[in-house]
């Protein structure tokens, strides 16, 4: 099937900005061009691509066209750096790919910034759920905790991200006078990030062998879980990067001294647009390496 690259774009720039008057002036045409051309293209698929509101968004036949439209987008871009000719695709390919939120607060944007002309479009979820976008196909590279390749797709190893229990010390002062245990732990408040979240938990069963289940405040920020531990709102496993200097002056103190717990990360990268995104993967090698603690053999 043969689709034509004018309303291949037309659908994806109506996707991505939510409406048809902001792709229109995104592709430099009127608001009805935008229509017609995304009218015609549903009449040929025989499927309605685009549901109509504020904002528009994809019925499963628009989501995979607008994957069809990235992929294009990307091999376009790969095959005019091959043969050095002009590039005629879309100036700024936009790439979809699913992060965890404590990666795109340490280390993760010096990649994204050293990684050529490319948009991106990231989905935030948790580093044990992130490759369930990719296995979907709803994104075109995810950072995962998880090692097990994904079908279609390949895996490198990137690092560790080292996270540590922090709290204030009126916080520990308060709740852990004595010694944190498993019953202490029980009454003092926690912060989680999200249903998915699972690193308090994870601590507890390696530093104490079990886990429990204190009160627990809901943040579903990076930053927001660093300032309320230094308020003493709550503890919480946060990323060593964003805490070290805190410890070290003093605003944090680590519940159990030296108990750290180590996330690996992998990066997962659809072989279908990898050639497109090898900036991109080789940018996310290099600041793993700077920034992530190496995995252990």
């Amino acid at each position: 099937m043969k689709i034509d690259p004018g309303q291949l774009n037309a659908v994806a720039a109506v996707l991505r900005s939510g409406s048809f008057e902001k792709a229109a002036q995104r592709l430099s045409v009127t608001p009805s061009a935008i229509s017609q051309r995304v009218k015609v293209l549903e009449e040929q698929l025989g499927v309605v691509l685009i549901v109509r509101g504020l904002p528009c968004h994809a019925t499963p036949a628009g989501s995979r066209i607008l994957r069809h439209a990235e992929e294009v987008a990307l091999l376009e871009r790969s095959l005019s750096a091959d043969i050095g000719g002009a590039d005629h695709s879309e100036a700024f390919p936009t790439v979809r790919i699913a992060v965890n939120a404590d990666s795109l607060a340490t280390w993760l944007v010096p990649a994204m910034a050293a990684s050529g002309d490319l948009l991106f479009d990231l989905q935030i979820d948790d580093q044990d759920h992130s490759a369930h976008w990719l296995r979907h196909g709803d994104v075109r590279a995810a950072i995962s905790a998880d090692e097990a390749p994904v079908q279609g797709c390949d895996c490198v190893p990137l690092g560790t991200l080292s996270y540590r229990a922090t709290a204030s010390p009126e916080f520990m002062a308060r709740w852990f006078s004595a010694e944190v245990t498993l019953e202490t732990l029980l009454m003092a408040p926690a912060m989680i990030y999200n249903s998915k979240d699972n690193l308090q938990s994870n601590w507890m069963k390696q530093t104490f062998g079990h886990e429990v289940s204190p009160p627990c405040h809901w943040l579903a920020s990076t930053h927001a879980f660093v300032d309320a531990a230094v308020a003493g709102l709550g503890w919480g496993m946060n990323p060593e990067p964003l805490v070290r200097d805190l410890i070290k002056a003093g605003d944090l103190v680590e519940l159990v001294p030296d108990a750290s717990l180590s996330v690996p990360l992998y990066w997962h990268v659809s072989r279908s647009a990898s050639k497109g995104l090898v900036s991109l993967t080789d940018a996310v090698r290099k600041a793993g390496r700077e920034y992530l603690q190496p995995l252990e053999a």
